[in-house]
C-alpha cells in the first residue's frame, strides 16, 4: 500500500487520517498539528517537517481552510516532492487555484487532483464523506482506494478545477437550503406552529431533505455548535460567487445568503455552525 502524507488535521482531517489508518494504510502527519498526539496513538507515524513528510510518502493529502494555505503547502513540497507522487486537496479553495496547482506539479512530475467532500464531521467520522474529483482518469485510478478509505459515494467530474466547481454548486445548494429552512421556521413559530411536528411532516413529503432533517433540529433545539462552521461556508460562498462572475452567471441567491453570513461574521458567531442562520430570522 502507497504511504500516506496528511497536512490538515482539523475538525474534518483528524477522523479522515483515523480512517485511513483503519483501513490500513501508512500515514504520515505533522508534528505541529494540535491533533497529531491522537492521530500518533492509533497508528499515524509523526514527521517534523513538510520536506520530511513530503520525502516519505508517495501520496500527499492537504485538508485545509482556504486557498492561500494551500498554496503555501505546495510551495514548500515543490522543491523535494518525489517524481511520480500523487498530491490530493481535499481542500476547498478556488478551481483557479486548483488548475494553478496542478500545472505547477505536474512540471515536477506530480499528478494531482481536487478532491473536495461534503458530508461535514459526521461523514468525516463514519467515512461517509462525498468526493468529487478533478484531475485525469489515470490519477483518480491512483487515488480510489485512499479515497474510499474516506467516502462512499466517490465521483471523477472532470478536468483539474471541475471538482472545486462542483464543491462551490454544493456549497451554494447547501447556504440556499439553510436559509429557506430558516426561514420557514421562523415563520411558523411565530405563527404558533409546533416545529418538532412540522419538521416531521415535512421530512415525509417533497421538502424532505439532510437539511430540514439535520440542521432543522439544530434550530428547533438551539444547538449551533459547529459541524461546519459560518466563517468557513462564508468563505466557500465568496469561491463560488467568484466563479459566477468568472462564468458572467448571476447568482442572486447565493449573493444574499453570502451578505447573511458576512452579518453573522459581523456580530461575532462566525464559529457557530452555519444553522445559526436561524438566529438572525429570531431578529426580525
Amino acid at each position: 500500500m502507497e504511504k500516506i502524507g496528511f497536512i490538515g488535521l482539523g475538525i474534518m482531517g483528524k477522523p479522515m487520517v483515523l480512517n485511513l489508518l483503519k483501513a490500513g494504510f501508512e500515514v504520515n502527519v505533522l508534528s505541529k498539528s494540535s491533533s497529531s498526539g491522537t492521530v500518533q496513538s492509533a497508528g499515524a507515524k509523526v514527521c517534523e517537517s513538510i520536506a520530511d513528510l513530503s520525502a516519505n510518502s508517495d501520496v500527499i493529502i492537504t485538508m485545509l481552510p482556504d486557498s492561500p494555505e494551500v498554496k503555501q503547502v505546495v510551495s514548500e513540497i515543490l522543491p523535494g516532492i518525489k517524481k511520480g507522487s500523487l498530491f490530493i486537496d481535499m481542500s476547498t479553495i478556488s478551481p483557479g487555484v486548483s488548475i494553478e496547482i496542478y500545472n505547477s506539479l505536474k512540471e515536477k512530475g506530480v499528478s494531482a487532483l481536487d478532491a473536495p467532500v461534503s458530508g461535514g464531521q459526521v461523514g468525516a467520522e463514519a467515512g461517509t464523506l462525498s468526493i468529487m474529483a478533478g484531475g485525469t482518469e489515470e490519477s483518480f485510478n491512483r487515488a480510489l482506494s485512499v479515497l474510499q478509505a474516506m467516502g462512499k459515494n466517490i465521483v471523477l467530474i472532470g478536468d483539474a478545477g471541475a471538482g472545486q466547481v462542483t464543491k462551490a454548486c454544493n456549497q451554494m445548494i447547501v447556504g440556499i437550503t439553510i436559509q429557506a429552512v430558516a426561514e420557514a421556521f421562523s415563520m411558523a413559530k411565530k405563527a404558533g406552529v409546533n416545529l418538532e411536528k412540522m419538521r416531521e411532516v415535512l421530512l415525509g413529503g417533497f421538502a424532505q431533505s439532510r437539511i430540514l432533517d439535520l440542521h432543522g433540529k439544530r434550530m428547533i433545539d438551539g444547538n449551533f455548535v459547529p459541524g461546519f462552521k459560518v466563517k468557513l461556508h462564508k468563505k466557500d460562498m465568496g469561491i463560488a460567487l467568484q466563479t459566477g462572475a468568472n462564468h458572467q452567471v448571476s447568482l442572486k441567491a447565493t449573493e444574499l445568503v453570502a451578505g447573511l453570513m458576512e452579518q453573522l461574521l459581523n456580530e461575532g458567531h462566525g464559529e457557530l455552525d452555519h444553522s445559526s442562520l436561524f438566529l438572525l430570522q429570531e431578529k426580525k
